[in-house]
């Protein structure tokens, strides 16, 4: 009998010890907005690499641009005692300090994915950022059309949507290239938002038409505004040979309209890659291993020479 009953406490610790180490790591991840192509890419992304892991459960809640809703999505993910939240990205980088406070004070790990909080050089323990470096993203562009001008053009600039880290640092990226000496010809002649949307870009290329401007060259801080300069450039009959259009991300539509000589230059952006390097980094949080701050994942040139190089990988 004493035999018997020292025998079952063992298995049935054996049992709980077997559950625990197998159990599924919760992680709530808010997404600004599901229907943005690029952030689409960043999102199958974690969630392939969270079924390859087999023991991570990614929970997606659809931001909709809008602030108030990813902080409420952060504090559901609190109050449901989640693992660890990936804000993916923020809507609005100001609200950073909120949501990184919240998380700090319920001691869940957080990463911000893609689009740094202002209060990125300051994050407290448990939390961190992945992404790649914006600047980058804008000098590389500027870079290439630069060189496909031979340092001279006229360039009209479509911006983001204003304040965000994209926005801001590959809009730097682009002024700092043309102060070089072998851009200084380049010549910037307007700039304006069109919030990262095709339809805007559109509308902002034919207002910029209409209003009598020469150009050499359309500088977008991502492919969807490109794609729509191209759009509204085609459809005023001006040939796409006589034109550079520039743009960020290196999303399947940007390659095939590369492909099919509508667009000149794009900056791939590793969408697949942040999200397996976001959830490592998370990973790593929430079992109380060291990891860097700022975590980035590189941008890649892409033109019409490596073009199919993407293509093949899409």
């Amino acid at each position: 009998m004493k035999k018997l009953c020292f025998s079952l406490p063992l298995f049935a610790l054996f049992v709980m010890a077997s559950v625990t180490a197998h159990a599924e790591t919760k992680i709530g991840v808010t997404v600004s907005l599901f229907d943005d192509m690029w952030l689409t890419t960043l999102r199958d992304g974690m969630q392939r690499y969270a079924d390859k892991l087999g023991d991570v459960k990614l929970i997606f809640e659809d931001a909709r641009s809008d602030v108030s809703t990813q902080q409420n999505q952060v504090q559901n993910f609190i109050v449901s005692k989640v693992d660890g939240i990936l804000v993916a990205p923020l809507v609005d980088p100001s609200s950073g300090p909120v949501i990184s406070k919240a998380a700090k004070e319920a001691g869940i790990p957080l990463v911000f994915v893609n689009n740094a909080p202002v209060n990125v050089d300051s994050l407290p323990d448990g939390q961190a950022f992945v992404g790649s470096d914006d600047l980058e993203a804008g000098t590389l562009q500027a870079q290439a059309v630069c060189k496909l001008l031979g340092g001279k053009g006229q360039v009209l600039l479509m911006l983001g949507q204003l304040g965000t880290t994209g926005q801001r640092f590959r809009t730097q990226g682009v002024h700092d290239v043309f102060k070089r000496d072998e851009c200084k010809g380049m010549k910037i002649l307007e700039e304006q938002t069109a919030n990262y949307m095709r339809v805007p870009a559109i509308d902002l290329m034919n207002n910029w038409m209409t209003a009598g401007f020469k150009f050499d060259a359309v500088i977008a801080n991502n492919d969807e505004m490109a794609l729509g300069a191209a759009q509204a450039l085609k459809a005023s009959g001006v040939p796409m040979d006589k034109v550079v259009v520039a743009g960020v991300d290196g999303t399947r539509d940007a390659l095939t309209a590369m492909k099919a000589g509508n667009l000149d230059i794009t900056i791939f952006q590793n969408g697949p890659g942040q999200g397996r390097l976001a959830i490592d980094v998370l990973l790593k949080l929430i079992k109380r291993e060291p990891v860097d701050k700022k975590n980035f994942v590189p941008f890649e040139l892409v033109t019409k020479e490596n073009l199919d190089k993407y293509l093949e990988a899409k």
